[in-house]
């Protein structure tokens, strides 16, 4: 019996500490969000790890955050704005180390809808940080022929140029 109630304390000590780190993480990733809102750089790129990489919705859209993502960050933000995107679900899965984690969530803009953004943090220290985040459209199944389509007419316009 008493190692029952050992073992009920640590997994609820453990669920408990794991309910933490995911509200934590999910704290970075409303910031990272609100950061871009506001176009302030600086506590934006803040949520990243040095070698971070975020992933477009273009198909060349691969960013490392030195120096290629940084400079981008700059332009888009200069004027004091950036993208607005709101989660409006997420889900937060935690390593069994606690050191990382990974992600899914749908974003919304007002401006382009609906987005799924996923990624992955790894805790520094005390702090978590994106390492990876890609965001992509959510289309319908039943529109996949018709978003194939463009997509290849656009390829090959853009191939003659």
């Amino acid at each position: 019996m008493k190692k029952t109630l050992i073992l009920l304390l640590f997994a609820v000590g453990m669920a408990s500490a794991a309910h933490h780190e995911e509200a934590a993480i999910g704290k970075v990733l409303d910031d990272f969000h609100d950061a871009a809102a506001h176009g302030d750089r600086d506590r934006y790129l803040g949520h990243m790890t040095d070698d971070a990489v975020f992933m477009g919705t273009d198909e060349w859209e691969r960013w490392p955050k030195r120096p290629d993502f940084v400079d981008y960050v700059d332009s888009r933000f200069r004027d004091g704005s950036g993208w607005s995107y709101r989660s409006v679900e997420r889900h937060i899965n935690l390593a069994s180390s606690g050191d990382v984690a990974w992600f899914d969530e749908v974003v919304f803009s007002e401006t382009n809808g609906r987005f799924r953004g996923t990624g992955v943090l790894v805790k520094q220290g005390d702090e978590w940080k994106i390492a990876h985040y890609a965001m992509s459209f959510l289309i319908f199944n039943e529109n996949w022929q018709d978003v194939i389509e463009l997509t290849e007419k656009t390829r090959a316009e853009k191939e003659k140029n």
